[in-house]
């Protein structure tokens, strides 16, 4: 009999699950989600309300905010988003589909491998939460050592959740082998699953739970109503038990995961998909009378054509003299112009732009364009603060992702070493990076300004003043968009890793925002100014004090560019760098 564990899909399983190992962002996944379970553990509102840290209830509670929180979209999306991506960047499928490997076996295996992966990174926060029964914390109750309701909790609520995301994601970065449109697709996910809600509105309650993914709405069936208002020895003891209609959302999960799947199946190829061809040109290929027909070097000489043996005298002829160019400081400002425009021109075609930008601009003006405005000083301050405050998550995602696409671009594309080998400093290489992602969002602000001045005019909040606008995007947001650049920067030349520096990236946001929500909102650690301005401070006698903040986030945003400059990977000595020039 043949073994089950030497077949072409356990062979293929396997390699992915190796190559994983290789990769940086596995291992910091598990130690964000691990932290994150201790976080959750003693700084919880377990010990301020009696909750009983391995009880039943509060199992599933943090189970269920773990997967629609820090288990969040992007995380399923670096993993899932590119095992086929990866083996078509490296040229390796001709050769992987040379061996006896089905289409089947092959797509089968490269998902079952990075889920595998991805679900080990999961389980660190149900593994850290079931080994913290065992460490005393002052004040915090615990019940007799129990293992079931985290493994019961964990299937169900975070891996099952996350099985059909990671087979759209599959599915999506396979087909269009862009890894850029599953990150904009994992960046719609809150905004999409939040629409989806709202229209399913009307639905009854059944029809409601068995189409919520993440299977939320059939957690309300059975977990304890307003648990806020119930004593904690009742829900300490109170037993979680998945009904009929939570176990008929998770199997229907289950069926579209594999209806994902086999639509992969049915339209993946290993060729390139045709382009639009190109118009027919016609080749002028020259005649027997224009050709050069000769027998020895004399028959050259003597004939009237383009091929002249060149004479003595001109090989003669000394060498031009070679001088040092390029040591001009203008100079150095011209190769950082062109290198801006390239990089500028390179995330301007990204296609995911094409999805993201239209939903920042429409969710940043969506509570001044639909909502009643009650004017703070005047209609225009109001329209500004409003929206300074709305896009500040997309600016954030905006100056993380497309930095982090710059810099490792050159590198996926294997032309790194051309443009190392280009007479340009590292300054020319990280600043046109910088400026060009901080170029995208200036974009994005202008243009979220200027609608929300066309937005003010329509409503007729008249009069529509420039000067709010001017001075809560200059004073507010500018600083805050050239922080998150510099940091973004600095980030993946330390990392050197795209999708490390984007778990690291997303886990420090998402603890920074946690720590905001709870009122921790100094300026020494907050970049943005997030719920520490008013426009009043703007314009009154705080003025100088908020100009002090921001110019102080301004020198430590220089300080990570001069750092990231140090930090460069690419060295040269000083007689090279005398050569390039």
């Amino acid at each position: 009999m043949r073994n089950p564990l030497h077949t072409p899909l356990v062979a293929v399983l396997q390699n992915e699950v190796l190559l994983n190992t290789k990769r940086v962002a596995p291992y910091a996944l598990m130690v964000l989600f691990s932290a994150n379970a201790i976080l959750w553990w003693g700084w919880g509102p377990a010990v301020a309300r009696g909750w009983a840290t391995n009880s039943d209830f509060y199992i599933s509670r943090n189970m269920g905010g773990f997967s629609i929180i820090l288990g969040l979209p992007i995380f399923t999306a670096v993993i899932m988003g590119d095992p086929v991506i990866r083996d078509f960047k490296l040229g390796i499928v001709p050769l992987i589909f040379s061996r006896p490997i089905s289409r089947a076996t092959y797509l089968l295996g490269k998902f079952c491998g990075s889920f595998f992966v991805l679900v080990c990174c999961q389980s660190a926060f149900a593994f850290t939460f079931f080994l913290l029964q065992a460490v005393p914390f002052k004040g915090m109750v615990v019940l007799p050592w129990r293992a079931l309701p985290y493994f019961k909790h964990f299937l169900f609520t975070v891996v099952i959740s996350h099985l059909i995301l990671a087979a759209i994601y599959f599915t999506v970065g396979t087909l269009t082998r862009n890894s850029k449109i599953v990150y904009g697709l994992a960046a719609l996910f809150y905004p999409l699953y939040i629409a989806c809600g709202l229209l399913m509105r009307p639905l009854s309650i059944w029809w409601k739970a068995f189409l919520d993914p993440m299977g939320f709405g059939a957690r309300n069936s059975f977990e304890p109503t307003e648990p806020w208002h119930q004593t904690a020895e009742f829900l300490n003891q109170h037993p979680v038990s998945y009904n009929s209609l939570l176990i008929a959302n998770r199997g229907w999960m289950i069926c579209l995961s594999a209806v994902c799947l086999f639509i992969l199946y049915l339209r993946f190829s290993i060729t390139e998909r045709p382009g639009k061809p190109k118009e027919f040109s016609w080749l002028s290929l020259s005649t027997a009378s224009e050709g050069v027909y000769a027998s020895d070097a004399t028959d050259l000489l003597q004939t009237d054509s383009t091929f002249v043996r060149p004479s003595l005298a001109a090989a003669s002829e000394p060498l031009p003299r070679v001088i040092t160019a390029n040591e001009k400081f203008s100079d150095s400002v011209k190769k950082l112009l062109a290198a801006v425009g390239v990089e500028f021109r390179l995330l301007r075609a990204e296609r995911s732009l094409i999805v993201l930008l239209p939903l920042a601009l429409v969710l940043s003006i969506f509570d001044v364009a639909f909502f009643r405005v009650t004017p703070e000083i005047s209609y225009s301050a109001t329209y500004a603060t409003g929206t300074a405050n709305a896009m500040l998550l997309f600016l954030i995602g905006i100056s993380v992702f497309y930095t982090g696409e710059a810099m490792h671009r050159d590198r996926e594309l294997r032309i790194e070493p051309v443009l190392w080998s280009m007479p340009a400093s590292n300054g020319v290489l990280l600043m046109s990076k910088f400026f060009a992602t901080l170029a995208l969002t200036l974009s994005l602000v202008v243009l979220i300004g200027v609608t929300a001045i066309a937005t003010q005019f329509l409503r007729g909040h008249r009069p529509v003043e420039l000067r709010p606008y001017l001075l809560t995007y200059s004073l507010i947001v500018f600083p805050g968009l050239v922080f998150l650049a510099a940091m973004a920067l600095l980030l993946n030349v330390v990392l050197r890793e795209k999708y490390v520096t984007y778990a690291m990236s997303v886990g420090v946001g998402a603890a920074m925002f946690y720590l905001y929500s709870m009122g921790y909102v100094n300026w020494l650690y907050n970049p943005v100014s997030y719920h520490l301005w008013k426009y009043a401070d703007l314009v009154g006698g705080n003025r100088s004090v908020l100009l002090w903040q921001r110019s102080f986030w301004l020198a430590v945003a220089l300080l990570l560019l001069a750092l990231a400059h140090v930090c460069f990977a690419r060295k040269m000595s000083p007689d090279v760098s005398r050569a390039v020039r």
